[in-house]
C-alpha cells in the first residue's frame, strides 16, 4: 500500500481501474507474522497456506481512502492508463483476485485479529 500511496501522492490522483469493483485480498502484517510462526511450528510438510484476512477489498474503496487522506481526487482510469497512475503496479491494479484462507484457518486454527485493510488505512499511519 505504501508504494501505491506514493504513486497517488506523486500523480495527484488516486486511481482505480474502470468501476473499481475489482478486489484484492489483504492481511495485516501482524496476522501474517503470526501465521508464519504457526506454519513453522505446526504446518505439515508441503502445506500450501494463504495469509488472507480480507478476502476481497474493492480497489475503488482503497483509492477513496487514499484520496481522502491525501486531499486529492479518486479517479477512474482505463487499464491502458493504469501504469501512468500507479507505475509498475499498473498491470495488477485492475485485476480481480479475491482469495480465501479457509483451508489455512482450518489446518492451523489461525484467525486474523488485526484491522482489515480499509480500517487500517483509515487510521492514517500509512500517510505520515
Amino acid at each position: 500500500m505504501s508504494t501505491a500511496i506514493g504513486f497517488a501522492r506523486a500523480k495527484g490522483a488516486a486511481a482505480y481501474v474502470g468501476d473499481g469493483a475489482n478486489r484484492w485480498p489483504s492481511v495485516h502484517r501482524d496476522d501474517a507474522a503470526r501465521l508464519f510462526r504457526l506454519a513453522l511450528e505446526s504446518a505439515p510438510p508441503g502445506s500450501v497456506l494463504h495469509a488472507v484476512g480480507d478476502e476481497g477489498v474493492p480497489i475503488r474503496e482503497v483509492a477513496e481512502v487514499f484520496a481522502a487522506h491525501l486531499g486529492i481526487p479518486a479517479v477512474s482510469v482505463s487499464p491502458e492508463q493504469a501504469q501512468d497512475y500507479v507505475g509498475w503496479l499498473g498491470g495488477f491494479w485492475g485485476v480481480d483476485g479475491p482469495a480465501s484462507a479457509q483451508i489455512t484457518r482450518d489446518l492451523l486454527g489461525w484467525q486474523p485479529t488485526r484491522p482489515g485493510l480499509i480500517a487500517d488505512l483509515k487510521e492514517g499511519h500509512y500517510f505520515a
